[in-house]
């Protein structure tokens, strides 16, 4: 069954699930891939970035959050307990974030544009490292609380009282009919 909640609240949630998958997955796997010798730079880069000067992993953990929120509007779609929602989420991460860092930051930032297929070992890294960060994401978003109902508090009448509620103002109704 696919999620109910308000777009409002799958903005709030998918950016706050995207920035924190910045900051666990995305990062342990750059550590990852550094501490094996794949990627010279390590995790939770602390150098200032133009323009504003905050530190890259602060940055990242901001579009992180950005694409959280793309993310959780689309993951709905796919129920929480399939194979589609997981995979989806990988993928989505794989290749999306991937692709506008590999062709369109490239270009922003001045920098030569990226040849496809980009060299090995950013043909790799990148899929890798934000494949983690859409994993860490649809994780965090399974944490979401459940849709909160419209009254403050929870009905205590269940649902099975209702019927036999129903069935004795019906009976009552037909038998004041049928008896005048």
């Amino acid at each position: 069954m696919a999620d109910s909640y308000r777009p409002i609240s799958r903005i709030f949630f998918g950016f706050f699930a995207g920035a924190i998958a910045t900051l666990t997955f995305h990062q342990l796997a750059l550590q990852t891939l550094h501490v094996a010798g794949i990627w010279p730079v390590a995790a939770y880069n602390m150098h200032p970035i133009p323009p504003f000067g905050a530190p890259a992993v602060i940055q990242l953990a901001f579009w992180g959050g950005i694409w959280g929120i793309v993310l959780a509007l689309i993951l709905p779609l796919a129920s929480r307990d399939t194979a589609i929602y997981w995979i989806g989420a990988i993928l989505f991460g794989a290749v999306f974030p991937t692709a506008v860092a590999f062709y369109v930051v490239t270009r922003l930032k001045g920098l030569p544009p990226v040849s496809f297929p980009p060299h090995y070992p950013l043909a790799a890294v990148g899929p890798l490292i934000n494949g983690a960060w859409g994993l860490g994401t649809a994780v965090f978003l399974c944490l979401m609380p459940q849709k909160a109902s419209a009254s403050p508090r929870p009905s205590t009448r269940s649902r099975r009282s209702v019927k036999p509620a129903r069935a004795a103002i019906w009976a009552r109704w037909r038998y004041a009919m049928y008896r005048n």
